[in-house]
């Protein structure tokens, strides 16, 4: 019974990557991820039924379209896979409950806005937006009460007001956008589905992993330059996952210093 709850996890997980990849590819310029039907990028080819099954495709047309031979994008495979791992994660965490669908559906945010961000710089409205309403219903559901929803909903203004300070203090100082209503949005978005606690917590981690990230870039390109963009919302995206599994660890581990 556990093999097949494993195989229907990860088969549910592969089918929605291949969707979240759509979306990756057509919210950002603002295309319908309804019409037209799934088409190769370089040649314009539709792709058939066939070639469209999640990661096995990919495999058997060895990473190459079937019309143009061109090489297909190593990010379709990877989405693919990690929204499968992502889900497997979460019913392994939670079996089949109400938290393993709330995880599960985060993960999906997450994962999309992280590569949303990094391939264009760019976090839609059509996946923060309903996705701070769903964190906000989420907590209502978990713990019953109006009042938790309420919370969510305040914690999650908390984050984009933080976001949106940090920004304007960064335009008053060298008056240009460091970061958009974007990253505050997603701020919120974490905030909502993770409270307050864990959202700092993604917000250092965040912050951190990019700060470090830019170091290296520089290094690698002996130069700095601190108006090369910089994904914000990809290092806060992967933060906020590790928060999801690993967060309650984490600080468990912090506060244990100070014992």
């Amino acid at each position: 019974m556990e093999a097949l709850a494993v195989i229907f996890v990860v088969a549910a997980g592969l089918a929605f990557g291949s969707f979240l990849n759509v979306c990756i590819s057509r919210l950002p310029p603002h295309e319908s991820i309804v019409r037209p039907g799934s088409r190769c990028p370089n040649c314009g080819a539709a792709i058939a039924a066939r070639d469209n099954i999640p990661l096995l495709s990919f495999v058997l047309l060895r990473g190459r379209c079937r019309a143009c031979h061109r090489q297909i994008a190593w990010r379709y495979p990877a989405i693919e896979l990690a929204m499968a791992a992502l889900w497997l994660l979460c019913w392994l965490k939670y079996g089949f409950t109400l938290e393993a669908v709330g995880t599960a559906v985060l993960s999906f945010l997450l994962l999309g806005l992280a590569a949303m961000d990094a391939e264009t710089m760019l976090l839609p409205d059509t996946f923060t937006l309903p996705g701070i309403v769903l964190g906000v219903v989420y907590s209502a559901a978990i713990c019953g009460r109006i009042r938790c929803a309420l919370l969510s909903a305040a914690w999650g203004a908390a984050g984009a007001a933080i976001i949106l300070a940090v920004a304007g203090v960064y335009w008053l100082m060298r008056k240009r956008q460091g970061m958009g209503m974007g990253d505050a949005k997603l701020v919120a978005l974490i905030a909502a589905w993770l409270g307050p606690i864990q959202g700092l917590l993604v917000l250092f981690l965040g912050v951190l992993a990019a700060a470090l990230y830019g170091i290296g870039v520089s290094v690698v390109r002996r130069r700095f330059d601190a108006t090369d963009p910089l994904p914000l919302g990809s290092f806060l995206c992967g933060a906020a996952l590790f928060a999801l599994f690993q967060g309650q660890h984490a600080l468990a581990w912090y506060a244990s210093f100070f014992r």
